[in-house]
């Protein structure tokens, strides 16, 4: 680029120019969003999370009737570190399943509601107090501006005011316009209550207001969990959310089954997302242990998942064992999602996500045992039909004991029929999506051509350094074209620029043979 005027005295100029490479930052790996139940909570509303102490803050932790709960605790306690918590919630008619309380009545009636459906408002109290133009209150109703009685305070108690202390404070608010209008408060302050109706009518000073009236979901139905892809509801209530990369749903009831319904068009949301969904199997399969792997072989079919969208699916059977500590530590069946997905976050952070998340390191914690104990010979039927065992070992415990898709059966003979095979392609597909962007508009010749190669090549050779291609050399391992042989004149004219990435992945030793010997000795030839 030549030095722009103007140039004005005998001299040397400098000017500064650009290297032409952008660095690629892979995306994440493990980001795993949950779909289902939970006491409270945003409804609809991605919210994510980082640990399970915010699952608990936000969504009120382990509950009976929320089996999304514990398989969030499992993520977590498996090596899971960031989630995406869908809440649904289902109720029929046009009941507002929110907590209230009134103030007043008719159009002049001040209405506060439960931040979230759900009965685990009711009981909340809320202490009103008054600002009056007495001693400090006079100089707090100047600063804002207002008359006496038009400001008061409100703290929230988990029962009664004169008992417990407040969990929640609001100062200062009002009914009338301003910058600290009631309505517009709660809504940035508060994570417990928020206003109906605004009202006029001010609470009376010292006023306890109990809220009452909260109803809990009902169980999930197929209408509910898909939502409504223009509303953004239900599961597309995750086109707010930037990125996820794994999704689990798990049944709505601890007995029950995800409808095959709901698999299949999860399943194409999946593959449009480039994210894997885990599936679980249903409890029949292994309520007789003795026929466990006979009724997988059986029932595979009944999911309905299947086409090259399965590649975006991962099957492991069977359910496990937990002590459940809302039942004085029963144990019961819970599905494994939540384990799994929590495993893959473990090795992904500390292997790569081209390694499998399978074997011996890949242990399930938190788990008394399985709902069936599958033998080797019953672990060699399933396998070969893409179904990803759950085993359990001596001196090692459970484990994770297959690395298959469900496009992974031997018959399909499938390019990803393997996990971290299927992982590593969506994972360097959503890394060069993302940042390849700054290319759209530029002029579509030889000097973006050899940027994009620089770019991209720079990334994947940074994956073979890490061990993610097979070869020994870049060349064996990798290749990115980006030139006149990809992009004709025909594709300029039309806007296009084609970039061919080429990758030799691992593959996991599924079958390890071992050939024994015995050495004849010293004889004579």
């Amino acid at each position: 680029m030549p030095i722009t005027p103007p140039i004005s005295y005998p001299g040397v100029y400098i000017q500064e120019l650009p290297s032409g490479v952008r660095t690629i930052t892979g995306v994440p790996t493990s980001i795993t969003a949950f779909l289902g139940r939970a006491p409270r909570g945003p409804v609809n509303e991605p919210v994510t999370i980082t640990n399970y102490g915010d699952y608990e803050r936000i969504f009120g932790g382990l509950n009976l009737n929320s089996t999304m709960s514990y398989a969030v605790r499992d993520f977590f306690l498996n090596g899971g570190g960031q989630a995406i918590i869908v809440r649904l919630f289902k109720i029929d008619g046009d009941a507002e399943a929110r907590a209230y309380a009134m103030v007043g009545d008719g159009d002049a009636a001040l209405r506060i509601l439960a931040a979230s459906p759900g009965t685990w408002a009711n009981g909340l109290q809320i202490k009103v107090t008054v600002i009056g133009n007495d001693g400090m209150g006079e100089q707090v109703l100047k600063r804002y501006g207002r008359n006496a009685g038009e400001l008061f305070s409100l703290s929230i108690h988990d029962g009664n005011p004169n008992e417990k202390p407040a969990i929640e404070t609001i100062s200062n608010v009002t009914l009338v316009e301003g910058p600290r209008r009631l309505d517009r408060v709660l809504e940035q302050e508060s994570g417990l209550i928020h206003v109906g109706t605004l009202g006029t009518v001010v609470p009376a000073d010292n006023a306890v207001l109990e809220l009452d009236g909260g109803m809990d979901s009902e169980e999930l139905d197929v209408a509910t969990y898909l939502g409504s892809e223009a509303e953004k509801t239900g599961l597309y209530a995750l086109e707010k959310a930037d990125l996820f990369n794994l999704l689990c749903i798990p049944p709505d009831k601890r007995d029950g089954n995800v409808d095959a319904e709901i698999y299949a068009e999860v399943l194409a949301y999946c593959s449009k997302r480039r994210a894997m969904l885990i599936v679980d199997p249903p409890i029949e399969w292994a309520a007789q242990p003795e026929t466990a792997a006979a009724q997988a072989m059986q029932g595979i079919g009944s999911l309905k998942i299947s086409g090259e969208m399965a590649r975006n699916a991962i099957l492991y059977f069977p359910r496990v064992l937990q002590a459940d500590p809302l039942r004085e530590n029963q144990p019961d069946v819970f599905p494994a999602c939540g384990i799994v997905a929590g495993i893959m976050a473990r090795t992904d952070a500390t292997r790569g996500v081209w390694k499998a998340p399978a074997g011996l390191d890949a242990t399930l914690n938190g788990i008394l045992g399985l709902q069936a104990v599958l033998t080797d010979a019953e672990n060699g039927q399933l396998n070969p039909l893409a179904i990803n065992c759950l085993r359990v070992f001596p001196t090692i415990g459970s484990v994770l004991w297959g690395a298959r898709t469900m496009r992974g059966a031997d018959q399909l003979a499938d390019d990803y029929k393997y996990v971290p095979v299927r992982r590593l392609a969506l994972y360097i597909e959503e890394t060069l999506y993302r940042s390849t962007q700054w290319a759209v508009f530029e002029p579509n010749d030889e000097p973006l051509w050899s940027q994009l190669r620089l770019n991209i090549g720079t990334f994947m050779h940074d994956l073979f350094r890490q061990g993610a291609f097979q070869g020994q050399k870049p060349s064996d391992a990798y290749f990115v074209q980006c030139d006149s042989t990809t992009t004709t004149q025909s594709d300029i004219n039309k806007g296009f620029v084609n970039i061919i990435v080429g990758f030799a992945p691992l593959k996991p030793a599924e079958f390890v043979v071992i050939y024994l010997q015995q050495m004849a000795g010293n004889l004579a030839a």
